[in-house]
């Protein structure tokens, strides 16, 4: 349980400077090198509430572990038929390839449910998209926890896909930029890449739920909610905000849920505003 509590047990923690040196990188890119106009740079205020959201999420994320640990460790201790051997170069890669497919699968989810994407809509909330944006992360990890599930009975020690997770999101920091045009096409075809994201993060009609990938788009391309990048995207989302208040972002739609629960009469409705798409509204009859 100590490890989980320990930041220097955390990969995220090693990469903590590389992300501000990046950041750097990126900044000093856009000021002193050619780039597209149409650059969406940085703006002060946004940075100042991804990087204050990014500090919030690492104790959110710390939460999530120790709570979800007891669980995973019962199911992998006394429900799974094997334990998988730790050791061995084909568990990493088979955890990973698993994991990523459960953030596929819980992305997916927080996008097109209305609770879920009350979650995660903070993430989207941008309309610049750098490397300080990948720091927007949401306080509330909570439906991960359900998609994670099967890899503890599958016989995948619980700290290992904190490890695994740890990557992943690592990798995921290394695509939220406009610096980095399209890379080679076999890289394209298998990866996530910032190409691929940027269509993630865009508001366009026909970037909308598209590109849910972490690692491999080999996932959006097999189930089909993969979308080519066609021209830059319109960032953020599709009724801007308009507030740096990082409470606001984190919470707001979660009391706009609660206000429409509570003020519809039918049960039918309710449910409607809390497990129908983002948008839902009562049909009339």
């Amino acid at each position: 349980m100590s490890d989980l509590l320990d930041p220097m047990k955390n990969p995220v923690t090693y990469a903590v400077p590389f992300f501000l040196l990046s950041i750097a990188v990126e900044l000093a890119a856009l000021k002193w090198l050619d780039h597209d106009d149409n650059t969406t740079g940085y703006a002060f205020k946004d940075t100042r509430t991804s990087l204050s959201m990014g500090v919030g999420s690492l104790v959110f994320l710390t939460v999530f572990k120790v709570g979800t640990f007891f669980v995973y460790n019962a199911l992998y201790t006394h429900l799974a038929l094997w334990q998988l051997p730790t050791d061995t170069w084909w568990f990493w890669v088979v955890l990973t390839l698993g994991l990523d497919l459960a953030y596929y699968c819980n992305h997916r989810f927080v996008h097109r449910v209305n609770i879920g994407w009350a979650a995660h809509q903070a993430h989207h909330s941008s309309e610049y998209m750098n490397f300080g944006t990948a720091l927007r992360q949401k306080w509330n990890p909570w439906f991960e926890f359900f998609f994670w599930l099967p890899l503890p009975l599958l016989g995948f020690a619980p700290w290992a896909l904190y490890v695994a997770f740890s990557f992943n999101l690592i990798y995921q920091f290394f695509v939220h930029t406009e610096a980095i045009d399209k890379l080679p096409r076999p890289i394209e075809f298998v990866f996530n890449t910032p190409s691929h994201h940027r269509v993630h993060h865009g508001s366009d009609p026909e970037y909308l739920d598209k590109n849910y990938a972490g690692i491999l788009i080999i996932w959006d391309r097999m189930f089909g909610t993969f979308q080519p990048e066609l021209h830059r995207p319109t960032y953020g989302l599709t009724h801007p905000v308009e507030t740096y208040n990082v409470l606001t972002l984190q919470y707001g739609p979660f009391a706009d849920i609660l206000r429409q629960v509570r003020t519809t009469p039918r049960w039918r409705d309710k449910l409607g505003y809390l497990f129908g798409p983002p948008g839902w509204t009562p049909t009339t009859d």
